[in-house]
């Protein structure tokens, strides 16, 4: 048998300087590409569709790494077939014990044991590089879960994936445990816009006090810091289960940062907040993404409501207004991807509300090390 190759692909830097290249790794124009189209392979068999994988260019901006994170991708190959792909994320900033790990194998090569080596190198290198936490995380078809015959539990969230699935059992036999699981829901669109007045009305009614302010991938001088504040309260506000995760450090040079990236990664931004009238503070905030490459799907990212002016209907206020820009902006997609902890039974029920349907779960395992 062929022996097993892994080596690390190189990376590109940015146009400003970047991360530096290695020395190690061999020209990777075409390794790259090669790693992506096994994962677009793998989303495609797994989902029917790329609505949620990175374009190229994203993905290529994303294994970039920049000054606040770390990211090495690996590539396996035996003789020149790719038997699959892995990979360590690494903070920089912050939670510098954790690493987040990922591991894909080629389709030929599955049920083999080359996904356990694969682990076992990443998990390596986070060590060599002194972290003691190790994350990952799988998707699941919403009608796996709804077929399983027994569930693997959230030890401290809610929720269960199937314990047959073929992810779930590779992570449990590694070591990992299953601390919190996410519904995916999609929206179809378009919404028709007076179910989102209608909303809208609503939400306006036990908002009084508030004002919503929008922008489009950029956000304004004037409200930068206070939208860092609130990058800064998602990374703790939000249901995290027991996986223990650092607040994240933002401050407006990290918000520009993250809206450079991306530009470069041929993603588009439309946010909505809630400015609080009386301090001039704003106090939530929602943001959508769409990739002209991928024209068909909106990706729902962070929504966040300050714990001080929750229960005033500011999440649906941002989101109906947010949806109805980018509806407006983005007139070629016909649905809405979103994910949030199957314990935030508050954040569900805003998206019921807007007409989203479950579409899959996602699990997030940890296995700490000390």
């Amino acid at each position: 048998m062929t022996a097993l190759a892994i080596t690390r692909v190189d990376i590109q830097p940015t146009p400003d300087g970047g991360n530096p290249l290695s020395d190690q790794v061999r020209d990777s124009a075409a390794d790259f590409r090669e790693c992506h189209a096994l994962l677009e392979s793998t989303e495609l068999e797994k989902w029917g569709n790329l609505d949620r994988c990175p374009t190229l260019a994203e993905a290529l901006e994303y294994w970039r790494g920049s000054e606040y994170t770390e990211r090495q991708l690996f590539m396996a190959r035996q003789g020149t077939d790719l038997v699959g792909t892995c990979s360590v994320t690494l903070p920089l900033r912050e939670n510098t014990t954790t690493a987040g790990v990922n591991v894909l194998v080629s389709p030929a090569f599955r049920q083999q044991g080359w996904g356990r080596r694969l682990l076992e190198h990443v998990e390596a290198v986070a060590i060599r590089k002194g972290r003691t936490s190790l994350d990952g995380y799988c998707e699941v078809p919403p009608e796996r879960v709804d077929r399983a015959g027994q569930l693997v539990p959230a030890q401290s969230g809610a929720g269960g994936l199937p314990a047959a699935d073929p992810a779930v059992a590779f992570a449990v036999a590694a070591g990992y445990s299953l601390e919190q699981v996410e519904r995916a829901s999609r929206l179809a669109l378009p919404v028709p816009p007076d179910h989102l007045t209608n909303l809208a009305a609503v939400a306006s009614r036990q908002a009084a006090g508030y004002s919503v302010v929008a922008w489009a991938d950029r956000c304004p001088d004037e409200l930068v810091a206070q939208y860092a504040v609130l990058r800064n309260r998602m990374s703790t506000d939000v249901p995290t289960a027991g996986l223990g995760w650092e607040a994240e450090d933002w401050d407006p040079a990290r918000v520009r940062h993250d809206e450079q990236s991306n530009s470069r990664g041929g993603v588009q931004a439309q946010v909505a907040a809630a400015l609080h009238q009386d301090t001039g503070q704003l106090v939530a905030y929602t943001v959508l993404t769409w990739r002209p490459a991928a024209p068909a799907s909106i990706l729902q990212e962070d929504t966040l409501v300050a714990a001080e002016h929750r229960g005033r209907k500011l999440g649906l206020l941002t989101k109906a207004a947010n949806l109805t820009a980018a509806q407006e902006r983005w007139p070629a997609a016909r649905s809405v991807l979103t994910w949030n902890a199957m314990e935030n039974g508050h954040m569900l029920a805003i998206n019921t509300l807007l007409g989203f349907k479950p579409a899959g779960y996602e699990g997030e395992w940890q296995k700490r090390l000390g």
